[in-house]
């Protein structure tokens, strides 16, 4: 009985030139771009010690000041949860009007596709400062930029979600002359339902760290007291600040998790 012959293997796998090809040329255009931007990468490595001075100052947070930001605190995840959610609503009608398997006109999709290009183009600070000279300083402005960021994300993430969905049932829907309301109801928002679900809570985690950002302009929330922790150089109360940032972020991705199994 002959035994299969093993396949040889040609140099270039024998010696992976591919991968250190590809590689070499990674790091070639690494350094030229450093070098173009002027990136003093060896400047990370010399003020190392400023950063982990930096910890150790934070390493200590006035726990009391914890009953300070808890108001600030609160405003922030209402800023964030009213943009996700005015931004997501706008987004559904938009994300329908943009998929190719359910719109076919062409002229339609791509006017809808472009004009959502142009509101992702737009940065949510540039908004950020826009709409406080517009509403002034406060939570207003802060909810208009992050429902506005809202919608242009997650329009987008609903778009490319609903274009991977099984045309069986809208097929069987549409052959028995089911109106496209019908369709979207039956037979497309129940095959998207837990993904639509899980990126609004990711667009919703987002938005509660963008609102600490967003108060340095003057937009709410407890950027504003996170700016003058930092101007004072009081570190302690900075983690403080960045210690409840993060426990509302593992809370909602402890609910996005959970609803993400509930609805599998």
């Amino acid at each position: 009985m002959m035994l299969p012959e093993i396949p040889r293997r040609s140099w270039l796998q024998r010696w992976h030139v591919k991968g250190l090809v590809g590689t070499g040329i990674l790091l070639a255009l690494l350094v030229a771009s450093s070098r173009m931007t002027g990136v003093d990468v060896g400047m990370f490595f010399s003020n190392f010690g400023q950063f982990l001075n930096l910890l150790v100052r934070m390493s200590s947070p006035t726990w009391s000041y914890t009953a300070v930001i808890i108001r600030p605190l609160l405003e922030t995840i209402q800023m964030a949860i009213l943009g996700t959610t005015i931004g997501a609503a706008f987004a559904i009608p938009f994300a329908v009007l943009s998929a190719s398997n359910l719109i076919h006109n062409r002229f339609l999709r791509g006017v809808t596709r472009l004009f959502l290009d142009l509101v992702r183009t737009l940065p949510d600070l540039l908004l950020a400062a826009i709409f406080v000279a517009v509403f002034g300083i406060g939570s207003t402005a802060g909810v208009v930029t992050l429902a506005i960021f809202s919608f242009g994300m997650v329009s987008k993430l609903f778009y490319e979600v609903i274009e991977t969905i099984d045309m069986g049932p809208l097929e069987a829907l549409e052959s028995v002359g089911a109106s496209k309301i019908t369709i979207i109801w039956f037979a497309v928002l129940p095959q998207i339902l837990n993904q639509f679900v899980s990126y609004f809570l990711y667009t919703l985690e987002i938005n509660v760290r963008a609102s600490t950002v967003l108060g340095y302009l003057g937009a709410g929330g407890i950027g504003v007291f996170l700016q003058r922790s930092l101007n004072e150089f009081n570190y302690s109360q900075t983690a403080v600040i960045i210690l409840a940032t993060l426990a509302v972020v593992l809370v909602i991705d402890g609910v996005s998790n959970h609803l993400r199994r509930v609805l599998l």
